[in-house]
């Protein structure tokens, strides 16, 4: 068993295979048949990275911000678009009704991803950013008030910390932090002690984006539920890397984001407990979302209609359902293990690198390295970098507060995906010492 699996059994995750099925455009083998993970093949599905930048080789470590999409999705996305487009819900002809079933599809390809096995708890959406503030405004609306607690954590990607203070400062709830260590997992001891303000709600990321931190959410969400707190989980940085059981995770609502599983931007999704969604109120008003219109009222869609209102992204919805199929179909215990190979190379890479300073833990965490280079900007090496082809990520990564935790304000970040290969580790730190000459040494 790897790793990683190890970790996400014990944070709830579901690591084994689930079959796919739905409408998959599948072209060309997946490069993981019979257990083999065939590194060429798979990177061959992915046309972008064929190209130079530069004049070098491109090294795409950006995956945390964005992942590519394989010929797989932009052939499902072009089709539905050259054959299948109308829009969905509303006609009785054919080209409305394959639009529907391509549209129903995605959401049952991505139920399986989520884990559940009511397709109705998954709610289409813009991105996490969407499914969070959904939940804010419709669910903390309705039920937190003045005095109120809502927890979060010092780590949170301000996709989780923005919409709670929106709704603090409609409701006059108050937000509480779980502070994070030194060594930057979760002060589980400071969380017990927000619990005993009796919150209503938890809200905490799966997998810190900046540091790689894989949170023990299983823990956490039972430590909530005991407190008689619902809890809502970021999985930005989880769903694209491993099949996510939200019913073994225990949570009320889990959100995440297509672009970050090879999918297209601009959608993702809210899964949340059935019960939950059929008590909370619109979240937007509008067509599709309705049951009955008259000038004096209104009724509501059964859910997950209800907060889907207008005409949604179809054509992204069904490239988000392939993406779903796709990373099922190569398997998650697959994935997992070239990202362990990729993370333990990269953790010793980078550790023997003079001057480096590495964020985040060295054991539970995924290939997610955010790093400080000496006196050297984290804009700096992201430009020198991409000279060479090599494309990280530099910034404060939404995650100002974090920043601020640790006393800086940016780091470098490099992020892997399974198509990233270790050649690739090899550029990152030719061109790291690229960068220490070009700055006369690290001080």
């Amino acid at each position: 068993m790897t790793e990683m699996t190890e970790a996400t059994r014990a944070t709830g995750v579901l690591a084994s295979n689930r079959p796919s099925g739905g409408d998959a455009d599948t072209g060309a083998g997946d490069g993981a048949e019979a257990g083999r993970w065939d590194l060429e093949a798979i990177r061959a599905q992915f046309p972008i990275l064929s190209r130079e930048v530069n004049g070098h080789p491109l090294a795409y470590l950006d995956n945390a911000a964005s992942s590519q999409q394989p010929l797989r999705v932009l052939n499902r996305v072009e089709r539905y678009l050259r054959e299948q487009h109308a829009n969905v819900h509303r006609g009785v002809h054919q080209l409305s009704a394959e639009a529907t079933e391509a549209y129903e599809d995605a959401r049952r390809s991505v139920a399986a991803h989520a884990g559940t096995a009511d397709p109705a708890e998954i709610v289409f959406t813009r991105g996490t950013t969407e499914a969070v503030n959904l939940v804010a405004s419709s669910w903390g609306d309705a039920f937190v008030g003045a005095g109120d607690g809502i927890v979060l954590t010092k780590m949170e990607h301000h996709s989780n910390l923005v919409p709670w203070q929106l709704l603090a400062d409609r409701t006059g709830c108050d937000l509480h932090f779980v502070d994070v260590t030194p060594g930057g997992t979760l002060d589980l001891d400071d969380f017990d002690r927000l619990l005993e303000k009796r919150p209503r709600l938890v809200a905490c990321t799966h997998v810190s984006n900046s540091l790689g931190t894989l949170n023990p959410v299983r823990e956490i969400v039972d430590r909530a539920h005991a407190a008689g707190a619902l809890t809502l989980i970021d999985g930005a940085q989880a769903a694209p890397h491993m099949l996510t059981d939200v019913a073994g995770i225990g949570c009320d609502f889990y959100a995440f984001s297509s672009h970050k599983m090879c999918g297209p931007t601009g959608v993702g999704a809210l899964w949340a407990r059935r019960e939950l969604l059929a008590e909370m109120p619109p979240y937007q008003g509008g067509g599709e979302m309705i049951s009955e219109v008259r000038l004096e009222g209104s009724s509501w869609a059964q859910v997950p209609h209800k907060f889907e209102a207008g005409t949604p992204n179809i054509s992204g919805v069904v490239g988000f359902g392939e993406a779903a199929r796709f990373l099922a179909d190569l398997g998650p215990e697959a994935i997992a293990s070239h990202e362990n190979t990729l993370k333990s190379a990269a953790l010793n890479r980078l550790g023997e690198i003079e001057g480096l300073h590495l964020y985040g833990p060295r054991e539970g965490r995924t290939a997610v390295f955010s790093f400080t280079y000496g006196d050297i900007h984290p804009h700096d090496l992201s430009t020198i970098l991409d000279q060479r082809g090599i494309a990280i990520r530099a910034g404060h990564h939404c995650n100002q507060p974090l920043m601020d935790h640790y006393g800086i304000s940016a780091t470098a970040r490099a992020s892997f995906y399974f198509y990233n290969s270790p050649e690739e580790i090899d550029a990152l730190c030719d061109g790291l010492a690229m960068a220490a000459e070009v700055f006369g040494g690290i001080a």
